[in-house]
């Protein structure tokens, strides 16, 4: 009975910390919209990797984030006994936490705030706090003590400012030509910057402490080098594009336009209908549409009806930003299919896998 009330106490606890970053996350979801024309722009994603890079600075014991004393004890002070006062202790534990989850959390929400997505924003925020939450209900379950810091916080804090690294390279793919550039489709690629990774663990990228001597401070440096570069690796390759082989793809082969008023006249003049894909390189379900989707041999083949007009929004111009608000679209992916009387039939602006797309398609005439 008393390790049920203990559950129960724990569950409420989390369930504050949930409904506390969930919100979090759905009120910077619905706020995210308003960056997704910066995207391309260096005066945006260079401040939001210098914030993730900082962030990592701070994992790896640069600085620490904090809140003032008095405040903290204030909050300290919020909730009581029983599942309501767990409940309120559990909204406003994250915020008395931020010297340990500051960092993560904040650049967890530069991220949600690029993605356009109150879905993404809520789930990632939701099971962040559940995350959050294991330990308690560990501890709640099975009369654990809590472990004390050590080696292994070292560890994991490093973890996360590698990862904070990795996601700056990232959003600076989209800006810097050879990062965006770098990484080549295919398992050997995933299995060498795999290696990478591994090695950089082998050297000691987790393991060993920055207050070390000057031998293992090196060793720590490179293995958080080495486990950097693999893992911004793996990132390249799944979003790198395959290379065609000849004679290796089924069903017609498609030829793209990417000239909008040349694809218009066609589909007009042809009585032809039209699909028209705004995409980017570093916009990942487009590169998800493009490997799946388009070239599914049944898609492939309905496509082969239509007129294909492809616009790059890789880099923002102000041709791009006039066709996007032409077309209404004002996130990525945007795939948009007319009928040959130029009547629009579909909107897609998320991942769509070939089942859900081939049926309109087959409707479109």
């Amino acid at each position: 009975k008393h390790r049920l009330q203990s559950l129960g106490l724990a569950a409420c606890y989390v369930g504050g910390l949930a409904t506390m970053y969930t919100g979090l996350g759905v009120s910077v979801g619905l706020a995210g919209g308003q960056f997704g024309s910066f995207m391309t722009s260096p005066y945006f994603m260079v401040p939001v990797a210098i914030f993730f890079l900082l962030m990592a600075a701070s994992m790896f014991g640069a600085f620490e984030l904090a809140l003032p004393s008095e405040l903290q004890g204030r909050l300290s002070r919020v909730g009581g006994k029983g599942p309501l006062g767990g409940y309120l202790m559990g909204l406003v534990a994250g915020i008395i936490a931020a010297p340990c989850t500051g960092p993560p959390l904040a650049a967890l929400l530069v991220f949600v705030s690029t993605q356009k997505s109150v879905f993404i924003g809520g789930s990632l925020l939701f099971v962040y706090a559940l995350g959050m939450g294991v330990l308690f209900f560990a501890i709640a379950g099975f009369a654990m003590q809590m472990p004390k810091s050590g080696t292994w916080m070292d560890a994991v804090k490093t973890a996360f400012g590698v990862v904070m690294i990795v996601a700056a390279l990232y959003f600076l793919r989209n800006v810097i030509a050879p990062l965006r550039a770098y990484g080549r489709a295919g398992a050997s690629s995933y299995l060498l910057h795999a290696g990478i990774a591994a090695t950089g663990i082998l050297v000691g990228g987790l393991h060993l402490s920055f207050h070390d001597g000057p031998t293992k401070v090196a060793r720590k440096l490179l293995g958080i080098v080495l486990l950097t570069f693999g893992l911004f690796g793996i990132v390249a390759t799944s979003l790198a594009v395959p290379t065609p082989v000849a004679g290796g793809t089924q069903g017609p082969q498609l030829t793209w336009l990417s000239d909008e008023p040349q694809a218009l006249l066609r589909a007009q003049t042809e009585h032809k209908p039209l699909l028209i894909d705004f995409g980017a390189d570093w916009c990942l379900p487009c590169k998800q549409m493009e490997l799946k989707t388009f070239s599914d041999p049944a898609v492939r083949t309905e496509l082969g009806r239509f007129v294909l007009l492809r616009i790059d929004c890789t880099e923002e111009t102000e041709a791009n930003k006039a066709l996007m608000k032409k077309y209404d679209s004002d996130t990525l992916p945007s795939v948009l299919v007319f009928d040959s009387a130029m009547k629009k039939v579909l909107t897609i602006s998320e991942f769509t896998p070939p089942d859900k797309l081939l049926p309109v398609l087959q409707q479109t005439r």
